[in-house]
């Protein structure tokens, strides 16, 4: 059963560690690279990279959640008080970057995706762009902390 734990751990940073990477990029490249482009540029764009991350990355965040809940449960079964409690601290930092995504940013995907597949460029396509940045740093941070409780439960 602790291997079982530990292996679902281990899924849980791969899972979670490919989101992170993810928000990673967007934070330290995407915002400053975007920010030098027009704004039809920036619409089709990310209406396009948004269009195939919200298609794609609901997989590996999924599997990340349920199995930090599930690497909590199996160590809080096992006698890892320690385990438990990090892999737990890292469910609970999923599902606030889980509703911070789906309140913010999923809104203002679709309103890009809508943009670009109609070929238009919205008037607040900055803001929308902004805003969107506004929130990237606080879910890379979410992750990135996650995938360290995650690393932590293996080791307590």
């Amino acid at each position: 059963m602790t291997l079982l734990s530990q292996f679902a751990a281990l899924l849980a940073i791969v899972s979670t560690g490919i989101v992170y990477g993810t928000d990673a990029f967007c934070a330290l490249v995407q915002r400053s690279a975007l920010a030098r482009v027009d704004d039809s540029t920036l619409t089709a764009v990310m209406g396009n990279v948004h269009r195939f991350g919200d298609r794609r990355m609901p997989v590996p965040g999924i599997v990340g959640v349920i199995a930090a809940a599930t690497a909590s449960v199996l160590a809080a079964a096992v006698g890892r008080p320690a385990g438990s409690a990090a892999a737990g601290v890292a469910f609970l930092l999923l599902v606030v970057w889980v509703l911070l995504y789906l309140r913010i940013s999923a809104p203002i995907n679709r309103r890009l995706i809508a943009a670009a597949d109609a070929n238009e460029t919205p008037a607040n396509a900055r803001t929308l762009q902004r805003d969107w940045d506004r929130i990237i740093v606080p879910r890379a941070v979410l992750q990135g902390v996650a995938v360290l409780a995650l690393g932590v439960s293996l080791i307590s």
